[in-house]
Order: structure tokens, then C-alpha cells, then sequence
């Protein structure tokens, strides 16, 4: 099972994702200052009314002046307050205080509950029940705030604690939310007009390497784009320019050279010696061979046959019996239908080098078909010597033959593999060796399918 990948690949997807994870630590940084200021808020709130009445206690109390007694009350030694201590409210206190410019010596502030007496009506109610049917009045929270002014004096009083302020919470992720849509709905819009351009050049870029002919790039989207585009499209019309002068001159050789060819084989005929003549007439149709495979491997990538659906098992059969009709030692084991997308002339020609070096380095070469998951392989197998395996992607080269004499006896001029390579690169496949366990060496064409 793979794993899941939270980071996407694309452009669109990663910008995306980068601002929505600016936007997230914007929107924490913003909560965490409100929060702050919401509490420092709903403190002072709470403060506030203890500490006003503090101070018009202290400006009215009774050694002063008269007049009506303010809400507090004044008494010698400290006082015994029950509660629940509130450190926060009695910091916040001193530093009103301090701001007011009122000396006060300490502060202590406990929070509990205060119960209300019943109304009037539920009064009447009560005693209209009878006995037993007394109920305590409303409660609400309460602070009680003490003040020391001069050593050993008090002033204290109490205030309403205040209601906690409505949560915004649910409010803040409505603002985030909208805050997303109208960031990043024209951002992925942006996004999706830059990457197309990029995604048309990828497809072409792909294209031209799988079959070496690409559609041109639409020249549009953001001024960096298109002289991309337009650098792509140039490099394109100079390659293709540079391909055809090179099909049109390997054309040239390739005819220049068949024509002394075969006047050297119509010139070997004149050869009295039998054997000198087979020698002559044997090294001639070598050349042929070794300039049709290095004009093949040229060629590659840039063949004029159409892909078609083949049966490649039907395709693997016709070329073991060709093999078979020369009186080669080679064999095809029994296998379904492989029906695939091929150019059939380049997997006939691919197949047909696998199983002569087959022939060559063992003593017989066995054909199969097999089908997988999205690829079929053509397989070819023998009892030969194999390949180290530190030389296996070296086989693989123009020119690398498996020994190191040039020995035409042993096999030819070392291009049959490195065609083979090319071929399945033109059709997306790949060429495969690997040494059997019991001996031999294992070939075989992956060609992928839908």
C-alpha cells in the first residue's frame, strides 16, 4: 500500500498549500491576540466597579466629610474574606490604583456566591404553600475586594463579578473560512492559468522523447511563461531542422554505400575460387547487415510505421517460426492472447535480435509471453554463459560486444541490443537482463499497456 503524500506535487497544489499555511499562522497569531485583548477586557470589566467604589469610599468615608455613606464599609485589622482568590483581578486592582495615583498599601480579592432574597411575589407564594416550601432566592456571583489605605485600615466592598463575555470562537473560524474562499479561490484561479501553459509544455516535452515529434506550446498565460514557451517552441523547430537534415543524410550514405555493395557482389561472382567467393559474398552481406542496424539505430525514435494493436503472442509465433524454418534451435511456449499497441516491424526486429544473440552465446533459445500488471513481456531465454553483472547496462551500448575479439563468428558488430533499447524506449517499455539461476541469460521486452 503506498503512502499517503500530504505535500502534492504540482506547482498549483504547493502554492496553494504555502498560503493556506501563511493564512492558518496569521489567523492563530490574530486569535491568540484577541484572546488577549478579550481577557484583559472582561478583567478590567470586572475590576473596574470594585475599584470605583473603593475609590469614592475612600474620598467619602467618614473622617472626612460627610454626607451619604458610600458602598463599602471601613474596618481595623485584616480582614477574613471567604472565596475563591482571585490573584488576576487583585493585580489588575493595583494597577488601577496605581494609575489613579491612590496609594494603596495591598489588595485582596475573593469571588463567591451571594443569594439573593426571593421577591415579593414569591414570597407570597412561599407562604401560601405552607411549611417545607421555602426556597432560597436567586444567586449570582460576587466579588469582594479589600483594601488596605493605611496600615492595619480596610476598606472593603463588593461588586457584581460580571457576566463571561460570548464565546467568539465559533465567529473567528466563520471569518477564517470566508477569509480562505476570497484568498484562495482567485489564487487557484491564478494558479490554474500559470500551470496550464507548463502542463501543455511537459505533454509536448514528453511526447517529442517518447516518438520524437512534439505538438507545438501554446504561447500564453504570465509574461515568464511565454518566453518559456516560445524558447521551447524555437529549440523545437531546431531539432526537428537538425533530425531531418539527418534522415536526409543518412538516406545519402545509405544509398551511396548499397551501390558499391552491390557491385561487389555482382564482382564476386566472377571468382573462380568457390570458397574465396563464399568468404567475399558472406563479408558483403555483413556490411549490409551492420549498415542497415547503425541506419536502424539512427533512425530510432523517428520511425514513419503507425502504432497498431497486435497480438503479441500471434507476433512472437510468426518470428519462432521463421527461426525454425532456417532449422535455428528455437522454441515458443503456449501462452493467451497479449493484445497490445505496437509498431509490429521494430518488435519484430527487437525479438528477432534478442533471440539470434540467444542463438550465438547458448545453444538454444526458448520464446515466452507473459502478461502482468499494465505490461506485457516478451521473454527469450538460454543456456549460455550470461553477463557479469556489472556489465549488463554496458551490453546495452553501441558497440559493446559480449567478448572483447571482433571475431564476426561470435557476433556481429555489437548494435543488436542497443537497438533492442531504443525500440522500447520509443514505446515506452524497457529492455531487461538478468542472469538465470540455473544458468543462461533471461532478455526481455516490458511493453506497457492500457
Amino acid at each position: 500500500m503506498k503512502a499517503l503524500r500530504l505535500w502534492p506535487r504540482s506547482l498549483v497544489g504547493q502554492i496553494i498549500i504555502l498560503v493556506a499555511i501563511a493564512l492558518f499562522v496569521a489567523q492563530a497569531i490574530n486569535f491568540a491576540l484577541l484572546l488577549q485583548e478579550r481577557n484583559r477586557l472582561q478583567l478590567t470589566g470586572q475590576t473596574a466597579p470594585a475599584v470605583y467604589r473603593i475609590v469614592d469610599a475612600l474620598d467619602n468615608r467618614p473622617d472626612r466629610r460627610g454626607g451619604d455613606r458610600p458602598r463599602a464599609r471601613f474596618i481595623t485589622g485584616a480582614p477574613a474574606l471567604a472565596g475563591q482568590a482571585r490573584p488576576d483581578i487583585e493585580r489588575r486592582a493595583e494597577t488601577m490604583f496605581q494609575d489613579i495615583g491612590l496609594a494603596i498599601r495591598s489588595v485582596r480579592v475573593v469571588e463567591d456566591e451571594d443569594r439573593r432574597p426571593n421577591r415579593r411575589w414569591a414570597q407570597i407564594r412561599q407562604r401560601a404553600q405552607g411549611p417545607g416550601h421555602e426556597m432560597d432566592g436567586p444567586s449570582r456571583r460576587r466579588l469582594v475586594m479589600a483594601a488596605e489605605y493605611q496600615p492595619g485600615k480596610w476598606v472593603v466592598t463588593q461588586a457584581r463579578s460580571g457576566d463571561r463575555p460570548p464565546r467568539f470562537g465559533g465567529w473567528l473560524m466563520v471569518q477564517t473560512l470566508i477569509l480562505y474562499v476570497i484568498v484562495l479561490a482567485p489564487l487557484l484561479w491564478i494558479g490554474r492559468r500559470l500551470a496550464r501553459p507548463l502542463k501543455q509544455l511537459t505533454s509536448s516535452a514528453e511526447q517529442f522523447a517518447r516518438t520524437g515529434a512534439g505538438d507545438p506550446v501554446d504561447e500564453r498565460g504570465p509574461g515568464d511563461v511565454r518566453d518559456l514557451t516560445m524558447a521551447f517552441n524555437a529549440m523545437r523547430g531546431r531539432i526537428f531542422a537538425m533530425l531531418n537534415e539527418k534522415d536526409r543524410m543518412l538516406g545519402a550514405i545509405g544509398h551511396d554505400l548499397r551501390t558499391p555493395l552491390a557491385s561487389l557482389r555482382v564482382r564476386t561472382e566472377s571468382v573462380e575460387d568457390e570458397g574465396e567467393r563464399a568468404r567475399m559474398s558472406e563479408t558483403i552481406e555483413e556490411m549490409n547487415r551492420m549498415l542497415e542496424d547503425i541506419l536502424s539505430l539512427a533512425r530510432a525514435g523517428r520511425g514513419a510505421e503507425a502504432p497498431q494493436k497486435v497480438d503479441l503472442s500471434a507476433l512472437a509465433d510468426a518470428v519462432v517460426e521463421d527461426f525454425i524454418e532456417l532449422g535455428s534451435p528455437v522454441d515458443l511456449a503456449e501462452s493467451d492472447r497479449a493484445v497490445a499497441n505496437v509498431r509490429p516491424r521494430q518488435i519484430r526486429r527487437a525479438l528477432r535480435n534478442l533471440i539470434e544473440n540467444a542463438i550465438v552465446y547458448g545453444d538454444h533459445a526458448h520464446v515466452s509471453v507473459a502478461r502482468g500488471e499494465g505490461v506485457i513481456r516478451l521473454i527469450v531465454t538460454d543456456n549460455g554463459p550470461g553477463i557479469a553483472d556489472d556489465r549488463m547496462e554496458e551490453m546495452m551500448e553501441p558497440f559493446t560486444r559480449l567478448e572483447g575479439s571482433r571475431n564476426r563468428d561470435t557476433g556481429g558488430a555489437g548494435l543488436g541490443l542497443a537497438l533492442v533499447r531504443a525500440i522500447m524506449a520509443e514505446h515506452g517499455g524497457a529492455l531487461r537482463l538478468a542472469n538465470r539461476a540455473g544458468g543462461g541469460l533471461e532478455a526481455s521486452l516490458e511493453i506497457p499497456v492500457e
